[in-house]
């Protein structure tokens, strides 16, 4: 009689109900492993795009204040109101302003020095997604710059021809001169000249000699005579036909910003006056002056005694014996909205011999400048839509000391270019721009 083995049954079952349990809990640990290796990726991807959206933060903050600081200058009652009307908080001791904004992103905090150049810290605050108070940040501390508007000698939207004659280009610091005066001795190779054209010949140097650098658009190029040069003038006098390696380039591009009218109101009609026994068909002193236009001939001429801004809505012409005189401590700003400015008869007698007090300004409107006076012009020109023409000089090689900025250059007459370096450092500007930035 056979007897059936059930204990050998009840072992097999229990076996595979232990082994079944032993697999299910490694897949439900390795499960678990997982969803939580999972859980702490998705927390570091997340914290990273936090991280990350931080100086998207902080820079639309940076950029805020830049445009603050741009569109103000700092230091007057007037100045700090409409800082304060646009958001932005005086500290006690008047010398910062701060600013807090929130975004979709998060919020940014970002405050300015009153000292010039400003110095801008911005703190970028981005909340960590998929959780509840997580937040990170990040601060940078950056320094600016002024973007001046006078950098070099010569400057042109479009094509710059200097194919006068006995022309030549260099450079002086009037800060450090003897004097504060051009002389010989004084010289320095800083006469650049540069065009956003990037045309061939954009730059054509012709038998000039530049005591400097030249610079033409992307894909221009510059055209040099068998007796003209560029770069330093040992080097240009002992290469004529040449330019001095390292000392040209085809990277420039920079923004011409249009010029305004100076005021829309609070001014007067400057009127005829005599002055030290000179009769003057217009005497101005210190304030804001308006004409339609203005043509002077014969010995008549302007006279500025004090500081003076001239806006001549019309066209602006002198020939003859007419001319302009600034005296020793004045200053004059000339705008021009008219088509047509023409500088003739005895130019513009600058007293003080300094570039700085004397500006030419150009509207939009302004698209012809013709300079042709008889005497030494020093000074500033900036008419970004004008094409500019120097002539005449006659027997006698004129001198164009202080910098110009114009929409092209038409050279036809003996000039000899002194850029003023001072003009970098403390003439106009299109403001401030970041130089460097760091992360605290």
């Amino acid at each position: 009689m056979n007897i059936p083995n059930y204990s050998s049954k009840k072992n097999c079952g229990g076996s595979a109900l232990i082994a079944t349990i032993v697999i299910t809990g490694v897949i439900g640990f390795s499960l678990a492993g997982y969803l939580d290796y999972s859980k702490s990726q998705n927390r570091s991807v997340m914290r990273s795009l936090a991280w990350n959206s931080t100086i998207a933060v902080l820079e639309a903050g940076m950029e805020e204040a830049l445009a603050q600081i741009n569109v103000t200058v700092l230091g007057t009652e007037d100045e700090r109101e409409r800082y304060r009307r646009n958001g932005w908080e005086v500290d006690r001791s008047d010398a910062v302003y701060r600013k807090t904004r929130t975004l979709a992103e998060g919020y940014y905090e970002v405050e300015f020095t009153k000292a010039q150049p400003p110095t801008i810290t911005a703190t970028g605050y981005a909340k960590v997604p998929l959780t509840s108070d997580s937040i990170l940040k990040r601060t940078v501390v950056c320094t600016t710059i002024r973007d001046g508007l006078f950098t070099k000698g010569m400057v042109a939207k479009g094509v710059i021809d200097m194919n006068g004659n006995n022309v030549q280009s260099d450079s002086f610091d009037s800060e450090t001169a003897p004097g504060g005066v051009y002389s010989a001795g004084a010289a320095k190779n800083n006469g650049d000249i540069a065009t956003n054209a990037g045309v061939a010949n954009g730059l054509n140097v012709g038998q000039a000699d530049v005591y400097g650098h030249g610079a033409t658009g992307p894909g221009g190029s510059i055209a040099v005579g068998a007796n003209g040069g560029v770069g330093e003038k040992a080097w240009v006098l002992a290469n004529q036909g040449k330019m001095q390696p390292g000392w040209t380039s085809s990277d420039m591009n920079v923004s011409f910003p249009d010029v305004s009218a100076p005021f829309s109101g609070g001014y007067s009609t400057p009127a005829a006056g005599t002055v030290d026994g000179v009769d003057y068909a217009f005497v101005l002193n210190s304030g804001q002056y308006q004409l339609s236009s203005v043509s002077l001939s014969g010995s008549k001429g302007i006279y500025v005694g004090g500081n003076a801004k001239l806006y001549v809505t019309g066209d602006f012409s002198m020939s003859g014996m007419s001319q302009i005189v600034i005296g020793s401590s004045a200053t004059l700003n000339l705008y021009v909205g008219g088509a047509n400015t023409s500088i003739g008869g005895n130019g513009i007698a600058n007293v003080s011999q300094k570039a700085c007090s004397f500006a030419y300004w150009g509207l939009p409107t302004n698209t012809s400048l013709k300079f042709s006076g008889n005497g030494t012009f020093i000074g500033t020109i900036y008419a970004p839509n004008a094409a500019f023409t120097l002539g005449g000089g006659g027997n006698n090689t004129q001198d164009f000391i202080g910098s110009s900025v114009t929409g092209s250059v038409t050279m036809n007459g003996k000039f000899n270019f002194h850029y003023d370096e001072l003009l970098g450092r403390i003439g106009a500007s299109r403001g401030f721009v970041v130089s460097s930035w760091n992360e605290i």
